[in-house]
């Protein structure tokens, strides 16, 4: 049964987003401030017509609005139904639907029905003609010419800083009024209590609704949310808004500045912490603060068993570009003493021998990694506008014994996703706290394979006796459509399923899929483009070959150069397909 309104219900939205007060409530309510306890209250004791205005306003973006786009029929409806019981019983009510509904937001203070207004807030809420009335006078003193577009009015006008003041002092002839809604900042953090995330709102229950978007049923209880302190929503909105304010153009010197500590018992929030450090880092770099963007590296960065690899890497990178090369290299050669991972040690051999050889060092010893096959396909370039480089080469290796798919990423992930369904979704503490998870919320963090153990264990284990292929197929058809990091519904077929599960072997799956688990956020992508089955080839020939597919200067990424290292390895066949244009574009 879904958690989610019908549709046919008016009041569908109202209904959900008091599902979500109340499971917060149940969930979160020692968390909750006297502010927030406050909404609650006040909240549930207003009329039902004004409970569901505003909500259509926490609901829509900004917190201004014109009190004449709040009008909703069912809102009208309701009103005009409680006006009817209001005059049976002698009493009376505001005449306009609207404003009866507004009116006890602003008594229990939840909308300012005269807020000043700023230029620019000015000019999001009204039109160009209406624009040019309200300014008429400032457009007059200026010596503007009357006719501006609407964005050059507002650039004519903003060097002016003209006062904030109500719509009725801006243009007193306003045919109606701007209220502000004083509550969108405890509504995102009651959200964000719900959703453990601001990324996802309130349209999930109406695409859960809508079919659009299925979900795997995870059971919880009342112990399973998100936060576990009051502190760790509060840093997790400082950090919202510290990378909002930077996506918006602040300089990252000062946002840096502001910074708050680091939750160190959250690896979660310390993550986030230290993916912001890294964004305000490049973006000193670019700017050309060279001091600040190292020292936000650094943080970001170290220790190595908690940092950032990509920071490090970074720091690295712009030590060598300022000329800073000893330090450099001490530092190079303390992480590649280590145990870096994949990405980080691919790029510590391409510094460390640049480092050694401008200190004079001696060189280190290198060894020739094995080119995989190459492919050299000649096309007709027309191909290249009708089906793009990829699907121009599957077409074209395409044989009735030997078909080719377009899979990119889908398949090898796919066929993990499905084989290890159960344990990407056990019910683990932290993992599912509402209803509308597309995968677990520790999916990325540290620790998630090694809480899963046992369960992928016992996932994999079926690919030593053959279980894989029924249970792979069975979990297709079981959980069809449903949410899954891994599984892209509509890129996988049965018949692509089938042939996949019988001409690849379980080692090259075991193989395979161990990767993707020793790091899920990398290795998911870089997989090669195409994938050749060969379902009649003798025993002992390979029955598949996977190919990469390069078009005239295009080069292999870091990510597939990791893979296709991997497959050499593992003896799993593939190839690199370069193509080229055989007639002039």
């Amino acid at each position: 049964m879904s958690v989610a309104a019908p549709l046919e219900d008016p009041f569908y939205y109202l209904t959900n987003f008091e599902f979500v007060l109340s499971w917060v409530t149940e969930r979160h309510g020692d968390l909750l401030s006297d502010e927030e306890l406050a909404f609650l209250a006040e909240f549930a004791a207003l009329p039902r017509a004004s409970r569901a205005l505003l909500v259509r306003m926490v609901m829509r973006r900004g917190e201004h609005f014109r009190t004449s786009k709040l009008v909703y029929p069912e809102i009208s409806a309701e009103v005009s139904a409680d006006r009817e019981d209001r005059a049976e019983t002698g009493d009376s009510a505001a005449s306009d639907p609207g404003e009866a509904a507004l009116a006890p937001l602003v008594a229990a203070g939840l909308v300012e029905s005269a807020p000043v207004l700023s230029l620019e807030v000015l000019f999001a809420q009204l039109r160009l003609p209406e624009l040019r009335a309200a300014l008429a006078e400032e457009v007059c003193a200026a010596g503007l010419p009357a006719r501006l577009g609407k964005g050059a009015l507002f650039d004519a006008l903003a060097p002016r800083r003209l006062e904030a003041r109500p719509l009725s002092t801006w243009w007193p002839a306003a045919p109606d009024r701007v209220v502000r809604l004083t509550v969108m900042a405890t509504c995102d953090r009651l959200r964000l209590m719900f959703f453990g995330n601001l990324r996802q709102d309130w349209s999930d229950f109406v695409l859960a609704e809508l079919g659009v978007q299925r979900f795997e049923r995870v059971p919880f209880g009342a112990e399973s949310r998100a936060f576990q302190c009051r502190e760790e929503v509060d840093a997790y909105l400082a950090l919202h808004r510290l990378r909002e304010r930077l996506d918006a153009g602040e300089p990252a010197s000062m946002l840096a500045a502001e910074l708050p500590p680091v939750l160190a018992d959250n690896s979660w929030l310390a993550a986030r912490h230290r993916r912001l450090e890294l964004a305000l880092g490049r973006q000193a770099e670019r700017a050309g603060q060279g001091e600040l963007a190292l020292s936000l590296y650094h943080q970001a960065g170290w220790p190595v068993d908690a940092g950032s690899a990509e920071a490090r890497i970074r720091c690295l990178r712009l030590l060598e570009r300022r000329g800073e090369h000893g330090e450099a290299h001490a530092l190079t050669e303390a992480l590649a003493g280590g145990s870096p991972g994949e990405a980080e040690a691919q790029a510590l051999s391409r510094l460390r021998p640049r480092l050694r050889r401008r200190l004079g060092l001696a060189a280190l010893p290198q060894e020739a990694a094995p080119a995989p096959e190459r492919l050299e396909l000649g096309l007709p370039h027309s191909l290249s506008l009708s089906l793009g480089v990829e699907r121009a080469a599957a077409e074209h290796l395409q044989r009735d014994d030997a078909p080719v798919a377009y899979v990119e990423n889908t398949l090898l992930t796919g066929l993990f996703g499905l084989l290890c369904w159960e344990a990407l979704f056990v019910p683990l503490p932290g993992a599912f706290f509402h209803p509308f998870h597309s995968g677990p919320a520790d999916l990325y963090r540290e620790d998630f394979v090694a809480r899963r153990r046992e369960h992928f264990d016992d996932c994999l284990a079926r690919l030593d006796d053959g279980r894989h292929k029924w249970a792979t197929l069975s979990t297709w058809r079981e959980k069809q459509g449903l949410a899954n990091p891994f599984v892209h519904w509509g890129a996988l077929d049965e018949a692509l399923l089938g042939l996949a599960l019988e001409c690849l072997t379980s080692e090259h799956l075991r193989a395979c899929f161990e990767r993707l688990l020793g790091d899920l956020k990398a290795n998911r992508a870089g997989l090669p483009d195409l994938i050749q089955f060969f379902p009649e080839a003798p025993a002992g020939e390979p029955r598949y070959r996977l190919i990469e597919v390069k078009g005239p200067g295009d080069r292999l990424q870091d990510n597939q150069r990791r893979w296709l290292a991997f497959f050499r390895e593992q003896g799993i066949p593939v190839a690199v397909c370069h193509v080229r244009w055989a007639d002039p574009a």
